[in-house]
């Protein structure tokens, strides 16, 4: 029998190494970069780019079109790899016995989720690194607020991650992919996430997951400031997410 000081430390090395499956499996997939880094970043040079956010007056004259399409970027790496990338990958796991598998397994649920949670934040931190490399390469040089970005990322990404694990848990398979790919176009379209909606319809998705992580990163991104109430929005959806997960999450 494993001495019960030691047994922490193997929970540990289990996470890590269903951590390390999971973000290679991420990188070796060819939609799944599709989805996490090519479009992301690729509407961010577009963006920065082409004068489609100066035509549509979201950016005013002398203002740098990087000050919206890097924090959008942003946006979207996250929903990519959080909700859209984890509820496809999730599904089909489950659809094939692979969940049912694993959580019989030493490494438990909890263990699965803590090693796809640490697989989602290290997809993050590379997107966000060529996101921002790519930045500055085209000149953007508008303040930054580190812990206003780091806090927007991590409420950003619970909330998504809980609610694409619902969905995974929740919904067939084959519906999951159609429906997650739905959501992420209409999040990256319509919902706040690239860029903020005046009028009503703006009030409206800035209490849904995808405005408010919107303008929360673009709080940090370009304002550098903290949008409280976007994080207090972040949060509770995270909250609900996870306990909703949690009591209807199966397995099979």
């Amino acid at each position: 029998m494993t001495p019960s000081n030691q047994r922490p430390r193997m929970r540990t090395k289990r996470v890590i190494a269903q951590t390390k499956f999971e973000t290679i499996a991420v990188l070796r997939n060819g939609e799944q970069l599709l989805l996490s880094l090519i479009l992301p970043l690729g509407m961010l040079i577009f963006l920065a780019k082409a004068p489609l956010l100066s035509g549509l007056g979201i950016v005013g004259p002398g203002t740098d079109p990087l000050t919206v399409a890097l924090p959008g970027a942003l946006s979207l790496c996250l929903a990519s790899t959080a909700f859209t990338g984890q509820a496809i990958a999730t599904a089909f796991d489950r659809r094939y016995g692979v969940l049912r598998q694993l959580a019989t397994t030493p490494l438990g649920t909890n263990g699965l989720i803590l090693g796809k949670l640490g697989a989602v934040i290290a997809v993050v931190i590379i997107q966000f690194v060529l996101a921002f490399a790519i930045a500055a390469g085209l000149g953007f040089d508008s303040p930054v607020n580190p812990l206003a970005l780091v806090l927007t990322t991590l409420l950003g990404t619970a909330a998504l991650l809980s609610l694409g694990l619902l969905m995974a848990g929740t919904v067939r398979a084959e519906a999951t992919l159609a429906g997650a790919n739905l959501i992420w176009v209409l999040m990256a379209g319509v919902g706040g996430l690239v860029i903020a909606h005046p009028g009503e319809w703006g009030t409206v998705v800035g209490y849904l997951p995808s405005g408010a992580l919107g303008d929360a990163m673009r709080a940090a991104v370009g304002g550098a400031g903290f949008d409280v109430k976007a994080l207090i929005v972040l949060l509770v959806w995270g909250l609900v997410g996870t306990l909703a997960a949690r009591r209807w999450f199966r397995f099979e």
